[in-house]
């Protein structure tokens, strides 16, 4: 007869496809039955954090929820800094977890309801006579409102027999968010004449665009208003033309590129938090700039929106091309409602505005090209060390064109922004940044490469989160194989931290880190490593692209880069820190 957790993991199976996990105590029912009576795929990893790093890099590289498991107690708490990310970033996951018995606490139980709540996760705990039904309402509040759930199974009740498993329903996800009233309508009214009259329309979109399935009709948006584009760094690749688009907006983005934004009159952007790193500390669009905002969230996020519409990305891009088709918006004294935006910024990327009856769209008259160039780097920094901006180029030439790239947080996470190609944001994520974690890199590689297993997964990493991850380097290598790659930036210190607080004259000491080897690291559990320390070294990584996957390595590249060459974005920070 099913027991409990056979009831769990039989009704989870019918909604994902993935678990991730170290089995203990108190889950080892719940992985027996997803083993021997589901079709479900479960893969180890070696510490609990790293369970449900996995599957939120699953989720973002696929779109499908997966699951994390875990025992309880140490199990549990090891999942409380990245399950923090998973809430932060709007990640849906399941994360199934022993919990303490029925009768109350033994010594080593904690609360753990209490734990989750704390860093935004709801727990669900399941009993005999409800497990397949709380298990579908723990998997639809985590897909409602994006969000990781915790579904406990008592230490006494795992084992119990629970009878047939009853049919459950499926999950039901709300309709896409529409505008509604008559404000809302309004304001796309508003927005729609504001795009029609521009002289120079900027449109911006971010990862919620992409889980709404924006692209289609913001590539229609930008065609009909002629408008230049860009993107967050996590939705990068967001827009389907590429020959109008800047590129990452923020920090990451070229100085050229940065400098056009600055030039908009009107932009609208879809999707994207805002956050202070994409608004570059508040200076990403000029004064005059009128800046519209559409996004799920309650209210603007930024104070320099002037006009916001709580609605779905995808339909109200629809709404707005709908609209622009509507000849009464060509109307010339729709222009009038850009007055306020003639204080935008000239750049030296824009031609001179001609008469309006034969203006040239703007995105026609700047050399894009230009303004997205990056700067080349040297094959030596002065301290004869390698330069990662020539190393983050030369890899980009190197890499396999299918390929998923994940990244850890740290300085270095500008080189692969700013220098590696993204064509989809599913094929760019940064787990931890929301949270503004690190070591979470080895992990995203086990679940991106369950995600798209046909797919190059490229880890790019630091050595201070290489470290913190390294018990999960073994299944990063074990799970991708030869469709797995390690770039690790390794400057011998937290980079960020020596840029931030050395250069105030802070003690240095405990910002340093010893000269790891992480080529031997590698080597210790299977994969090839390199140590590249000049541009030549760089070479194998041509020879290995071009070898069959099913018969190389997981490749680990160890960069020994330059600490002194500081990136833009993290320029950008002290300058706000300093």
């Amino acid at each position: 007869m099913p027991t409990v957790s056979a009831h769990v993991a039989l009704t989870l199976a019918q909604h994902i496809d993935h678990v991730f996990g170290v089995m203990g105590n108190g889950n080892a029912y719940f992985l027996d039955a997803i083993e021997t009576q589901t079709d479900a795929v479960f893969t180890a990893v070696r510490h609990e954090q790293g369970a449900v790093v996995a599957a939120d890099a699953h989720f973002r590289a696929s779109g499908r929820i997966a699951a994390a498991t875990a025992t309880y107690g140490a199990g549990f708490t090891n999942t409380l800094t990245s399950l923090a990310e998973a809430v932060q970033a709007h990640v849906p996951l399941v994360l199934v977890v022993g919990d303490e018995p029925t009768s109350g606490p033994r010594p080593w139980d904690v609360d753990q309801i209490a734990l989750a709540s704390a860093v935004g996760a709801r727990t669900y705990t399941t009993g005999r006579a409800d497990a397949a039904a709380t298990t579908v309402i723990a998997i639809e509040h985590a897909l409602t409102y994006r969000v990781p759930v915790v579904l406990a199974i008592p230490y006494d009740v795992a084992a119990l027999e629970a009878g047939p498993v009853p049919a459950s329903p499926e999950p039901r996800v709300p309709a896409p968010l529409s505008p509604k009233g008559e404000f809302a309508d309004g304001m796309l009214d508003e927005i729609a004449a504001a795009l029609a009259g521009a002289e120079r329309p900027f449109l911006l979109a971010g990862r919620g665009a992409w889980l709404a399935g924006a692209s289609e009709a913001l590539g229609e948006l930008a065609e009909t208003t002629g408008a230049l584009t860009a993107s967050s760094a996590l939705g990068r690749g967001v827009f389907p033309d590429t020959r109008y688009d800047l590129g990452v907006a923020g920090g990451f983005g070229a100085d050229g590129a940065m400098a056009l934004v600055r030039e908009a009159d009107v932009a609208v952007v879809f999707g994207a938090s805002l956050n202070q790193f994409t608004m570059r500390f508040g200076e990403l669009f000029a004064p005059g700039t009128r800046v519209f905002q559409i996004d799920v969230a309650p209210a603007a996020t930024h104070p320099h929106v002037g006009g916001f519409v709580r609605a779905d990305a995808r339909v109200a891009a629809q709404a707005l091309v709908a609209r622009l088709a509507d000849p009464s918006l060509r109307l010339a004294d729709a222009r009038s409602v850009q007055a306020t935006g003639s204080g935008a910024q000239k750049s030296e990327w824009v031609a001179e505005p001609v008469e309006a009856s034969q203006r040239t769209p703007w995105r026609e008259t700047v050399d894009i090209a230009a303004a997205r160039t990056y700067p080349e780097g040297d094959a030596l920094a002065p301290d004869g060390r390698l330069d990662p901006r020539s190393a983050a180029r030369r890899i980009a030439e190197l890499l396999p064109e299918d390929r998923v790239v994940v990244s850890d947080g740290g300085h270095f996470i500008g080189w692969a922004n700013m220098y590696w190609p993204v064509a989809a944001p599913d094929r760019m994520m940064m787990v931890g940044t929301a949270f503004q974690s690190i070591g979470q890199g080895w992990p995203s590689v086990v679940g991106a490469t369950r995600a798209r297993p046909e797919s190059t997964v490229v880890l790019t990493s630091g050595d201070g989160g290489g470290l913190m991850a390294i018990p999960d380097l073994e299944s990063a290598v074990r799970a991708a194989g030869g469709r797995g790659c390690a770039v690790v930036w390794n400057d011998a210190a937290y980079g960020a931290e020596v840029n931030l607080y050395g250069l105030k004259g802070l003690a240095e000491g405990p910002m340093m880190i010893p000269q790891v080897d992480f080529a031997a690291f590698g080597e210790a559990v299977g994969a090839e490593g390199v140590v590249v320390r000049t541009l030549d070294d760089l070479e194998r990584l041509a020879s290995w692209a071009a070898e069959d996957p099913a018969s190389r390595r997981f490749l680990v590249l160890d960069l020994r880069i330059s600490g002194r060459v500081i990136a833009p974005y993290q320029q950008e920070i002290i300058r706000v820190n300093s």
